[in-house]
């Protein structure tokens, strides 16, 4: 990967780290675009994901979501004054509050995620096994970060 100037990436890298940048804002892109067809913001539709996967306390999900725990707590507070979202005692310490996704809120995300056409359409394109490899691929490289 490096050249024979030093820690430089090769042309071939810097071309694939290009595309990665392409995919990544493409992406952001149309997440917004859907989060904004559910009446979601990106923030709220990234952490009612988060939710539907598991319930967590406000300074976990801060740290998931990469922000300060008073910008979760307002964006849980929206989502909960929607329905999408409720505070329950954490069975194993009932002095914290975790954050669940309800019935209607795991819907509202799973729609969301469906309707993503970037999953639809690019990846859709491309074969299953070709899907299975770029799936390795990535784990990978997610891997292999420090």
């Amino acid at each position: 990967m490096a050249t024979a100037h030093g820690n430089r990436p090769d042309e071939l890298t810097l071309e694939v780290v290009d595309l990665i940048a392409s995919v990544v804002a493409r992406y952001h892109e149309e997440y917004e675009e859907a989060a904004a067809e559910h009446a979601l913001t990106g923030a709220q539709a990234k952490l009612l994901g988060l939710l539907t996967l598991e319930p967590l306390p406000m300074r976990k999900l801060a740290q998931k979501l990469k922000c300060e725990p008073s910008n979760v707590t307002g964006i849980v507070d929206r989502l909960e004054a929607r329905g999408l979202v409720e505070r329950r005692p954490d069975p194993a310490d009932r002095r914290v509050k975790v954050a669940v996704a309800t019935t209607e809120g795991r819907a509202v995300a799973r729609s969301l995620r469906e309707s993503l056409r970037f999953a639809r359409e690019p990846l859709a394109g491309l074969s299953e096994a070709e899907r299975v490899v770029l799936r390795e691929l990535l784990q990978r490289m997610l891997s292999a970060a420090p």
